[in-house]
């Protein structure tokens, strides 16, 4: 399988607004990255956990911070069956 490398460039000056690190910021950037990417349907848990450099585990508990399901459900749909369950 062929792997290719997305690079994209960036300035310190965004570094310091964003009070962070470079690992931190690309970190997150690859994250935010696989999130958009499953939110729009175009890769699955796994692909999109593989792509963000984690567990395909803690990219579902990770969906939640940005108001997403791995059930295609809304989280607040979910606790809402949950509290009525």
């Amino acid at each position: 399988m062929t792997v290719h490398e997305l690079t994209i460039p960036y300035s310190e000056d965004l570094l310091l607004s964003l009070k962070s690190t470079p690992e931190s910021f690309e970190s997150e950037a690859r994250l935010l990255l696989a999130v958009k990417l499953y939110e729009l349907g175009r890769v699955t848990t796994g692909t999109a956990a593989h792509l963000a450099g984690m567990d395909r585990v803690s990219f579902l508990f990770e969906l939640r911070r940005f108001g997403l399901s791995p059930v295609g459900v809304e989280p607040d749909e979910l606790a809402e069956d949950a509290a009525h369950a």
